[in-house]
């Protein structure tokens, strides 16, 4: 059966029709805020007390987006007769904005948990030179990073705490359980004493 002739106008006209009498969702930005989701990937904020310079972060990025530099110093040793050591001490960590793809690769392989997601998207800037965030505008950041989101009741309990809880309930076990006295001695009395110096 062919086609009536206007019918795909028609039904374009019934959509805006219906559309128009609908309320209007449009968010007043910037006077209204946007509501984000909790995993928005805004700017990436720099925990900088967790990060040991491994470098993971800056050789995993797909756009080289990230410069670290450090120096060695030598730590004295914890205990008399040991050896000193040598660590890695932070000198510059910086993120160009400018490149970064946002794939979020460089926080899911950082292994102590020193970079993080923050929701934070208004950073823009009239030079793009500006968009290369050292370790201090990284570190402000940290304030914006939300929370993270509370553990599932039915999830396992992590084993660094149900070993934690062990240990803990085992020492008030052995707190809570009384003591048996132990059996005295048996004394002689002094009449008995009195009376085997006199038979002698």
């Amino acid at each position: 059966m062919a086609p009536i002739p206007g019918s795909g106008l028609a039904k374009g006209l019934a959509v805006t029709l219906r559309t128009m009498t609908r309320k209007s969702v449009t968010e007043q930005y910037p006077d209204a805020q946007p509501e984000l989701p909790p995993r928005t990937r805004g700017v990436i904020g720099l925990f900088e007390e967790n990060c040991t310079v491994c470098m993971l972060c800056a050789r995993e990025c797909p756009d080289w987006c990230i410069y670290i530099d450090s120096h060695k110093e030598t730590v004295p040793p914890a205990a008399p007769g040991g050896r000193e050591r040598s660590r890695n001490v932070l000198d510059r960590f910086a993120i160009d904005f400018s490149l970064c793809m946002y794939c979020g690769i460089c926080i899911e392989v950082c292994p102590f948990d020193a970079l993080f997601w923050s929701p934070e998207f208004e950073y823009a800037e009239t030079d793009i030179r500006e968009l290369t965030h050292e370790r201090d505008k990284l570190r402000e950041w940290m304030w914006t990073v939300p929370a993270p989101p509370a553990l599932d009741p039915a999830a396992e309990e992590p084993k660094e705490i149900a070993a934690a809880r062990k240990t803990a309930e085992k020492l008030a076990a052995a707190q809570a359980q009384p003591t048996e006295p132990e059996p005295a001695a048996p004394t002689e009395s002094p009449a008995s004493t009195d009376s085997e110096g006199g038979e002698s």
